[in-house]
C-alpha cells in the first residue's frame, strides 16, 4: 500500500460521491462542485493512465484546493455562524469564495456581512444587503428572504411565504428551508400540523448528510412539543456548537410549550439583550406571546409521531458512540491503541518499521513460520505495522468502529471480539497460504481486527434492525455494506493487502458480534 495509490482512492471516491450528492440536491444550483469534482475525477483518470506514480499525487493537489479545503473551511463558517461570531464568519467565507466562486459561496460573505453589521446596530444597512439578494430562485435568495422574516419575527408571513413559493420537491431539497419550514409551523402554534410534516418528510431529513442540521430540525420540534431532556440531550451533543443564547432560546422555549412558565420567562429574560437581529424579536414575541402548551393540542397521532422522534434520538446516539455525556470512555479501545503504538515505538527501536527483518524478529505473521510452532506470531502479528501510514490508517479505524462497538457490547465482550478477530484473520490467512489458496507469505497489522470491528457493528445493527425494525439502525446497516464493499475492492486492486485478512475478520467479527450481543441481552 503508498499513498499514491491511497490518494487516487480517496480522490475519485470523494469526487463521486460529491458529484452525486450535488446532483440529487440541485443540478442547477449545485453546477460548481458538480464542475470541479467532474475535472478532477478527470485530470485524477487520465494523469493515473499516463504516469502512474503521479496519478494520486496530482489529483490529490487539486481535490486539496478545491475540495477539501472549501469545504473545511465552509463547515468552520457554518460553526462561527452558530456561534454568532458573524464578523470572523464573513472573513471566513470570503476565502472560500476566492477558491468556489460558484453555488452562492460568492454572494454568502455579504450575507453574514448583513447579520454582523445588525448585531453591531446597523440594521438598517443590513436590510438593505438581505434585500438586494432575495429572490426565489436561488438558496442565497430564499435565505435573505426568511432572514428578512426572521428579524421582526413574521412567522406567518414566513409560512404562508413558504407555502405559495416552494414546492415540495424544493422542500424536500432545501433543507435550510425545510427547517425553516418546520419553525414557522411551531412558531405560529400549529403544533399538530408540525408534526405531520415531520412525518411527511422524514425521509428527507434523514438523508441530510450533516448530523447536526439533522437535529436541529429534531430540536424544533421536541422544543415546540415541551420535551425539555431531549432538548437538553441534543444541546449537550452535537448542538453544543450553537452559542449560549441560542442554546437557552431553545431551553426556554421547550419549558414554555411543556408548561414552565416561570422558568421558561426566567430564562429569556436572561438573553434579552441579545443584540443578534435574527434572535431578538424572536425573543421579543416568545415574552409578549409565548408558545401553546403542547400537551393541551397534541392528537394521539401526534403523540405518537413525537415518542417515535424521541425514540429515534436515542437509537441515533448509540449508534454514534455516546448516548450522553455520563457514559464511559471507551478506554479498552483507548488501551488497544496505546499496545500498538507500543509495538510501533518498539519497531522504530529495533531497526526501523518497513525493516523486513525487524518485523520478522517482533512477531510477523509467516505461515510456514507458524506451522513449524510458532503459533505465537498469530497474536504479536495484530500489533505490528509496515510504516507509518498503515498505523494511521488501522489506528483511525480502530478509533472509529471500536467506540461503537464498545458502547454497544461493553468491554469484556468487546476485548473478545478484538481477540477472536485478530487470531481468527490470522489463522485464516495462515491456512488459505499453506492450502496454496493465497501467495501471502508476510502479515503485520490489526487491519484484520479493524475489519472485524465492522463486521460486529454491522451484525449489531442486524440485532437491532431485526428486534425493532427501526430506520436508522436499517439505514446505518446499508452504510456498513457498502463500507465493506468499497473496501473488498480496494482490497483486490492493491497488491500489498490481505484480502483474506480483511474478508475472514469481517465474517469472524459479523458471526462472534451478532452471538455476543445475543448472550448480552
Amino acid at each position: 500500500m503508498d499513498i499514491n495509490n491511497l490518494l487516487i482512492w480517496i480522490v475519485c471516491l470523494s469526487c463521486v460521491t460529491t458529484t452525486i450528492y450535488a446532483v440529487r440536491t440541485s443540478f442547477h444550483h449545485n453546477r460548481g462542485w458538480i464542475f470541479v469534482s467532474t475535472f478532477i475525477f478527470v485530470v485524477t483518470a487520465v494523469t493515473s493512465y499516463l504516469i502512474p506514480n503521479l496519478g494520486g499525487l496530482v489529483g490529490g493537489c487539486f481535490w486539496l484546493i478545491f475540495i477539501l479545503i472549501p469545504n473545511l473551511v465552509n463547515r468552520k463558517v457554518n460553526q462561527l455562524v452558530a456561534q454568532q461570531r458573524y464578523h470572523q464568519a464573513s472573513k471566513l467565507a470570503q476565502f472560500v469564495s476566492w477558491l468556489h466562486p460558484a453555488d452562492g459561496l460568492r454572494e454568502k460573505p455579504e450575507m453574514l456581512r448583513a447579520l454582523d453589521l445588525g448585531q453591531q446596530g446597523a440594521i438598517a444597512e443590513a436590510i438593505s444587503i438581505l434585500n438586494r439578494y432575495k429572490t426565489t430562485d436561488t438558496p442565497t435568495g430564499r435565505s435573505a428572504i426568511v432572514t428578512l422574516y426572521q428579524i421582526d419575527a413574521r412567522w406567518e408571513e414566513m409560512l404562508v411565504w413558504i407555502q405559495e413559493n416552494l414546492s415540495e420537491a424544493r422542500l424536500q431539497k432545501d433543507s435550510e428551508m425545510l427547517l425553516y419550514y418546520l419553525r414557522s409551523l411551531g412558531e405560529t402554534g400549529d403544533l399538530n400540523s408540525l408534526l405531520h410534516a415531520w412525518e411527511y418528510y422524514e425521509r428527507s431529513i434523514e438523508q441530510i448528510p450533516n448530523l447536526i442540521t439533522r437535529n436541529l430540525a429534531r430540536m424544533f420540534v421536541l422544543a415546540f412539543c415541551g420535551k425539555i431532556e431531549q432538548v437538553k440531550t441534543l444541546i449537550n451533543g452535537s448542538l453544543r456548537i450553537y452559542s449560549p443564547t441560542i442554546q437557552v432560546f431553545w431551553l426556554a422555549t421547550a419549558n414554555l410549550a411543556a408548561g414552565n412558565e416561570s422558568l421558561g420567562r426566567e430564562q429569556l429574560l436572561s438573553i434579552r439583550d441579545s443584540n443578534d437581529i435574527r434572535f431578538h424579536g424572536a425573543i421579543e414575541r416568545r415574552l409578549s406571546q409565548p408558545v401553546v402548551e403542547a400537551e393541551t393540542i397534541l392528537t394521539d397521532k401526534s403523540k405518537q409521531i413525537l415518542s417515535r422522534i424521541s425514540a429515534e434520538l436515542l437509537q441515533e446516539a448509540k449508534y454514534s458512540g455516546k448516548a450522553d455525556l455520563t457514559q464511559p470512555k471507551p478506554n479498552a479501545t483507548y488501551f488497544i491503541i496505546g499496545l500498538n503504538l507500543f509495538a510501533f515505538a518498539l519497531e522504530i527501536q529495533f531497526g526501523g518499521s518497513t525493516n523486513f527483518l525487524t518485523l520478522y524478529r517482533l512477531g510477523a505473521l509467516v505461515p510456514t513460520e507458524v506451522i513449524k510452532g510458532d503459533w505465537w506470531r498469530l497474536f504479536t502479528a495484530a500489533f505490528l505495522h509496515f510504516g507509518f501510514l498503515h498505523l494511521l490508517m488501522n489506528m483511525f479505524g480502530l478509533y472509529v468502529f471500536g467506540r461503537l462497538v464498545e458502547f454497544n457490547l461493553g468491554i469484556a465482550r468487546y476485548l473478545i471480539l478484538y481477540l477472536t478477530t485478530g487470531l481468527g484473520s490470522m489463522l485464516a490467512v495462515t491456512w488459505m497460504s499453506v492450502m496454496g489458496y493465497s501467495k501471502t507469505q508476510f502479515v503485520v497489522g490489526a487491519s484484520g481486527c479493524v475489519m472485524g470491528l465492522v463486521g460486529a457493528f454491522a451484525a449489531i445493527l442486524f440485532y437491532d434492525w431485526l428486534r425493532h425494525k427501526t430506520r436508522i439502525a436499517s439505514k446505518n446497516l446499508r452504510g456498513i455494506l457498502l463500507l465493506i464493499l468499497l473496501q473488498a475492492i480496494f482490497d483486490l486492486t492493491t497488491p500489498q493487502i490481505s484480502f483474506v485478512g480483511h474478508t475472514s475478520g469481517v465474517i469472524i467479527g459479523f458471526v462472534v458480534g451478532f452471538l455476543l450481543k445475543v448472550i448480552g441481552k
